[in-house]
């Protein structure tokens, strides 16, 4: 394995720590800074709404840039807003270290993905992403915990600390071990800002970003109210809440891997298969939430289909952009909108009365969408792979 892919993912296990951490931190820094939950709950909100923003500006503002350059500029914002948010002396202090903090999220996904796959044969392209998502992955495993040990044992400011050396060593892995070169612009892919807009012509870009945010947004429809399904539903007591989440979280590090080895076989029926199985796992999972055990399997399940479209998607919507990174950022945006969409379509079946399971069918028929929108644009692509594939022989 390549020592770049290595820093990479050592970057995505710390930007996913600074998502995943603050949700066991939230008690003591409201009690801090004397603030309101809801006030403290903006920190995750806004971190969200600038991931969005991020993804988007920043990619496009540094298109002619040499990539590997816009990757260490990108965990120097990291670190520093991670630092800001570890001394901030105030409220808002802390939210503008979370906002500067979550400018690089997107972009770094995003740009990273392609530098991740220049460093591998084209083979083993998506098995690339999913290694540096894996950092991503394992970080939704431990977030959380990991906030909450540190803050009860040194405060919460130790973990921001933590997650600022955790920086460092990503910046210093890419400085020494990511090639100058790496993830070097094709000279037939777009670098200027209007050529990266120009490949957002491409249908299948488009159809690639609308399955990306009905899939996430079906499952994090569903995974938003989880708690409230287990305690409720499930009967678990609210202890129990911690484990199951990391039972989801080890989900999503098995999905990954799996969808990346998956998708560098067959790409656009891997996708289809892991949208399919998640419809099924949701559906299924209303069905049977009144069981415990049934609810630990099927929550695994949930993070293993959830996660296993993420390297194919990044992979698929930057082929079809011919490298375009804003095209890639882009689709940590759409992932992004599309969870901000679900949980608020699951939060109004549980307003109307519907229940806590109701979430999981409203999910579940969110991602249904996905996979109708995934098989058209499967089968739109069937015509120019069989004509690829015709000039390849000839050749």
């Amino acid at each position: 394995m390549p020592r770049g892919l290595v820093a990479l993912a050592v970057g995505g296990f710390g930007i996913g720590l600074t998502e995943f951490l603050i949700a066991g931190l939230l008690p003591q820094v409201a009690a801090s800074f004397a603030v309101s939950e809801a006030a403290a709950g903006r920190l995750i909100s806004g971190y969200a709404l600038s991931v969005a923003v991020g993804a988007i500006a920043l990619t496009a503002a540094t298109a002619r840039l040499p990539r590997k350059h816009v990757l260490v500029g990108l965990v120097v914002l990291f670190v520093l807003g991670n630092l800001l948010s570890a001394i901030a002396p105030s409220y808002p202090v802390m939210l503008l270290g979370r906002i500067v903090a979550a400018l690089c999220h997107g972009s770094f996904f995003g740009i990273g993905s392609l530098v991740a796959r220049s460093l591998v044969v084209p083979e083993r392209a998506s098995r690339a992403v999913a290694v540096m998502f894996a950092g991503l992955t394992v970080a939704n495993v431990l977030g959380v915990p990991f906030g909450a040990l540190v803050g009860e044992r040194w405060g919460w400011r130790a973990a921001f600390w933590a997650v600022t050396v955790i920086g460092l060593f990503a910046l210093a892995g890419i400085v020494a071990f990511v090639p100058s070169r790496a993830g070097q612009t094709p000279s037939t892919a777009p670098t200027g800002l209007r050529a990266q807009l120009g490949a957002f012509r491409s249908g299948q870009v488009w159809l690639t970003l609308v399955a990306t945010a009905l899939g996430y947004g079906g499952m994090f429809g569903a995974f938003s109210y989880i708690a409230y399904t287990f305690t409720e539903v499930s009967g678990f007591s609210s202890a129990d809440v911690a484990w199951l989440l990391m039972v989801y979280g080890v989900g999503l590090v098995v999905g990954n891997l799996i969808g990346g080895r998956a998708a560098d076989h067959d790409r656009d029926r891997a996708l289809v298969l892991a949208l399919a199985g998640l419809t099924v796992t949701l559906a299924v999972f209303g069905l049977l939430a009144t069981s415990a055990t049934a609810s630990v399997v099927l929550v695994f399940l949930m993070g293993v289909f959830g996660f296993a479209g993420v390297p194919g998607m990044i992979t698929r919507v930057t082929d079809y952009a011919h490298g375009a990174a804003l095209a890639a950022s882009a689709n940590v945006s759409a992932s992004n909108i599309g969870n901000a969409l679900g949980a608020w379509a699951g939060g109004l079946a549980i307003t109307a009365g519907l229940g806590y399971t109701a979430p999981l069918y409203v999910g579940a028929g969110i991602v249904l969408t996905s996979v109708l929108v995934m098989a058209v644009a499967a089968h739109r692509a069937r015509p120019a792979g069989r004509q690829a594939r015709a000039s390849a022989a000839r050749r």
